[in-house]
């Protein structure tokens, strides 16, 4: 079990980030750039029970993007089985946030595991369903090993189908410098993650809530129906 720690940031600026990035010495953490291809299958009870508590269950399939030249291994996919909880203080999770207030929160068990079909009949036979799945590419971003405060510091960014966010995890002191470092303040720090931001953005633009994916996949759906 580990304390997840993290803030997303909405990029109005892609060129702008990238240029931040690049000033931070910023390097993808994986070989080939590091850009991966995220399907998110959120599962709960039909009366929703984890969500009633604030929590999340959910199986994440990664499909790294990069083509390697000929001759070099190819990037494996993985199958990721994620629970996420409201932090409890005294729980034994390690950490300064037991007084933070800026940053999200949670407590976070993750496990990689073999086959997504299989876990995906195990949840059914227990009562739970997968209600909401959504998609984005990621690309996982590390600071050279002399930026001592970056230690422990994630900086991903998301290209999903509401647009361009950053999300900065690890140590609520060097989220906050990071965060200067690309030009933003806590006033932009998003604390929401992508289901409620979906869900925000279909009632102001009055749509009905599905899956959030990208519009080339609702293409495909469509003509296999």
């Amino acid at each position: 079990m580990a304390q997840e720690i993290e803030i997303k940031l909405r990029i109005g600026d892609p060129k702008a980030l990238n240029r931040a990035l690049k000033r931070l010495g910023a390097r993808p953490a994986n070989v080939g750039g590091g850009r991966v291809h995220e399907w998110n299958v959120i599962f709960d009870t039909p009366e929703g029970g984890l969500a009633k508590h604030g929590q999340l269950l959910r199986i994440r399939m990664e499909t790294p993007t990069a083509k390697l030249k000929k001759g070099k291994p190819k990037l494996g996919r993985r199958t990721v089985l994620t629970f996420k909880r409201p932090f409890v203080a005294g729980s034994g999770a390690p950490g300064n946030a037991k007084v933070n207030h800026r940053h999200k929160v949670r407590e976070e068990f993750e496990v990689e595991v073999a086959d997504a079909g299989i876990l995906t009949s195990i949840f059914e036979g227990l009562g739970m369903r997968g209600w909401f799945r959504y998609e984005k590419y990621r690309t996982t971003f590390h600071l050279a090993e002399s930026a001592n405060w970056a230690k422990g510091l994630l900086i991903e960014l998301d290209e999903t189908p509401l647009g361009v966010f950053v999300e900065l995890e690890g140590p609520a002191g060097a989220i906050d410098r990071a965060a200067r470092e690309l030009g933003y303040s806590r006033r932009d720090y998003v604390l929401k993650n992508y289901l409620v931001l979906y869900l925000e953005e279909c009632r102001r633009q009055g749509k009905e809530p599905k899956d959030m994916v990208f519009a080339a996949q609702n293409s495909r759906r469509k003509r296999k129906q």
